[in-house]
């Protein structure tokens, strides 16, 4: 596990909207970590490192290490709040795991060969950019490739048609064949029929009056 995945936090005992302003003047951020039987704890954390973490991919799926107070927790993020227009980290969720429990995790996609299966004339639409899972913490992707170069024109990749690392299945799937979404399609190009010339003057309907 990287440093980004590893993160100092403090226990802060100083609660509300007042002393959560106070903390992110002081360019840190409030979080809470909570789950596994055990009571919720109010936390603190250093926003450079937060922000420097949070624009890794992995970050979101990532087991998580959270030193409290020097004793580590292996969490995973859940939620985070974003300032609507500054690049600051309002918030964060975090849940602690058990390596022997299952998780359920959004794993990003990322497809593979656009540019191939795009020559046959179509063009690509994305249903899905990550895919509802559970597994246990070990088995957790990074994210789940999808090749799509022999898609063809009109072709739809269902959750059924994608093979998962093992381990891992699909909240979807499980839950019955009429939750089969669709992932990925191909579709035909439009074609474009330009309208014929209407500059050019009509001819007449009636003879000229002599």
């Amino acid at each position: 596990m990287t440093d980004l995945f590893t993160l100092d936090a403090e226990v802060r005992t100083d609660l509300g909207k007042g002393a959560s302003r106070r903390l992110r003047h002081a360019n840190k951020v409030p979080a809470i970590i909570y789950g596994e039987g055990k009571e919720p704890v109010s936390l603190t954390l250093e926003h450079k490192n937060v922000f420097r973490a949070q624009q890794e991919e992995a970050f979101y799926s990532h087991v998580l290490t959270i030193n409290v107070d020097g004793k580590p927790v292996e969490c995973l993020l859940k939620d985070m709040q974003r300032h609507p227009f500054k690049q600051v980290v309002m918030h964060l969720d975090f849940l602690r795991i058990n390596a022997k429990n299952a998780v359920q995790v959004n794993a990003p996609i990322h497809f593979l060969n656009e540019e191939e299966a795009e020559k046959l004339g179509g063009t690509m639409a994305h249903h899905m950019n990550e895919i509802a899972i559970t597994c246990l913490p070990a088995d957790i992707p990074e994210y789940i490739e999808i090749d799509v170069a022999n898609l063809e024109v009109g072709q739809t990749l269902h959750l059924s048609d994608i093979t998962l690392p093992k381990g891992v299945t699909s909240d979807e799937l499980a839950k019955g064949e009429s939750h089969d979404q669709a992932v990925v399609t191909l579709n035909a190009a439009k074609v474009v029929v330009e309208d014929e010339d209407d500059s050019a003057p009509e001819a007449p309907t009636e003879a000229p009056a002599e």
